[in-house]
């Protein structure tokens, strides 16, 4: 008998492990709390655009979706910095060639939905899962009806977000360790929308940030031509979502900080009325699996969003699950241990890579000494491209470097380049700088 298969969560990373295990052979059961996205906009005001990058495309890849997928995204081949006055400054993401891909988080949701049903998972949407028995491997759901059913599974697999009802099951065992931690800022999304014939209002293969210190603003670009904007702001505090409390606040704040923004979003206004106000946390737990239930994507490890990496790493953990299987050849217990002992530091060390790199977006791209400092090491990669490996482009353009590898090359890169940036010439002189003697360092 074919072993069947419970994934809780029909988002991003369940639908993409449900393609992976519906081709291993296995009877896999999808079961979503939410409407069937394909029938109901869902995402709408809710959900930061996604960068998909190269960790992603090749789980993708391995599923033989990347192709499909890169003709619904667009390449982003730095960030376009704009400051208070309107003025533009670009800083590439990496080498010549290299790039991120702008993606809506409906429209991949929906492609991988629809490759999942048509090789045979069972999706059942509306179903919101109220108990999980980890010593039974049986779900409860409630439907929309508040009808209540309860079924029986060889293995559960809890891909159900940040605030897993599976985890919360892990949650009342034994010896299980959880933690989540809200950031300050929370997040709006806001439009500006595609100028006439559907063309581009700002560059469009680029992420624009307007950094203003303690929050800014992105801008993903669209295929329809329309950007999607999301601003990044405390809470509370004299510069917060909470100062802003009448429209004519918005909109003097939006026209002394983002001048050049605000003249492209005619729906500003009502955007920033009707896009509710989301928070921003992590959420880190251990261990991930119990008896045969198992935590993958964001129900183990939810990351703030300022490196793009959740969705990126919720694939990697995909793919990595689906090499230990071939190499347990299917023996889930073995498998699902052999998992969380790998991915455990690697999830770590994303988090804490994402919430450095909000620092870094909203308080140094515009700074001069941050770009000298990002010039001099792209000149280092250029010089001894296997020796010196920026830390942005081991995370998002090398899949062979895990997370936690590159955050620990990472910290000696940036003592290193702590050192160097002291030279109170460095401006005049970087050109000249015993690179060499740099490099070598990293071996010490």
């Amino acid at each position: 008998m074919k072993k069947r298969i419970a994934i809780v969560g029909g988002g991003l990373v369940g639908s993409l492990l449900a393609i992976y295990l519906v081709k291993r052979g296995y009877v896999v059961n999808v079961f979503e709390r939410r409407h069937d996205p394909r029938k109901t906009d869902l995402y709408a005001g809710r959900s930061i655009n996604l960068a998909l990058s190269t960790r992603g495309l090749k789980s993708l890849e391995e599923v033989g979706l990347a192709a499909k997928i890169r003709q619904e995204a667009i390449p982003m081949h730095g960030r376009m910095m704009h400051n208070i006055k309107g003025e533009l400054s670009f800083l590439p993401y990496g080498k010549e060639g290299q790039f991120i891909n702008s993606i809506s988080r409906a429209s991949l949701n929906v492609m991988l939905i629809n490759e999942a049903e048509n090789l045979g998972a069972q999706y059942t949407f509306n179903h919101r899962c109220t108990h999980v028995d980890l010593d039974k491997t049986t779900l409860t759901f409630q439907d929309e009806d508040h009808h209540i059913t309860q079924k029986q599974f060889h293995q559960i697999v809890g891909a159900d977000g940040a605030f897993s009802a599976v985890r919360g099951a892990m949650q009342f065992t034994d010896r299980f360790d959880f933690s989540q931690d809200y950031i300050d800022h929370g997040y709006k999304e806001l439009t500006i929308p595609a100028g006439h014939y559907g063309s581009f209002q700002l560059e469009k293969n680029a992420l624009h940030i307007w950094p203003r210190e303690s929050f800014m603003m992105i801008a993903l670009p669209n295929p329809d031509g329309s950007f999607t904007c999301t601003l990044f702001f405390p809470f509370e505090g004299k510069k917060s979502f909470d100062a802003l409390k009448d429209l004519s606040n918005v909109e003097k704040f939006f026209q002394d900080q983002f001048p050049d923004a605000v003249k492209l979003m005619p729906d500003l206004l009502k955007d920033f009325q009707e896009n509710p106000t989301s928070s921003l946390v992590t959420m880190q737990c251990y261990p991930w699996c119990k008896n045969n239930t198992l935590l993958i994507g964001d129900a183990a490890h939810a990351i703030v969003p300022f490196y793009g990496q959740g969705m990126n790493a919720g694939f990697e953990d995909c793919r990595i699950l689906n090499k230990l299987l071939n190499e347990t050849h299917d023996d889930w217990s073995a498998a699902a241990a052999k998992f969380q002992t790998q991915r455990k530091p690697n999830a770590d060390a994303i988090a804490k890579l994402a919430l450095d790199n909000f620092v870094e977006m909203r308080d140094l791209v515009g700074d001069p000494e941050f770009l000298l400092r990002k010039k001099i090491e792209s000149h280092l990669h250029t010089l001894f491209p296997t020796q010196w490996i920026p830390l942005y482009s081991m995370v998002t353009f090398n899949e062979n470097i895990a997370y936690a590898d590159a955050y620990a090359i990472g910290q000696k890169q940036k003592k290193i380049m702590d050192e160097v940036m002291r030279d109170p010439n460095i401006t005049t002189t970087w050109q000249s700088l015993p690179f060499q003697q740099i490099v070598d360092q990293l071996n010490l």
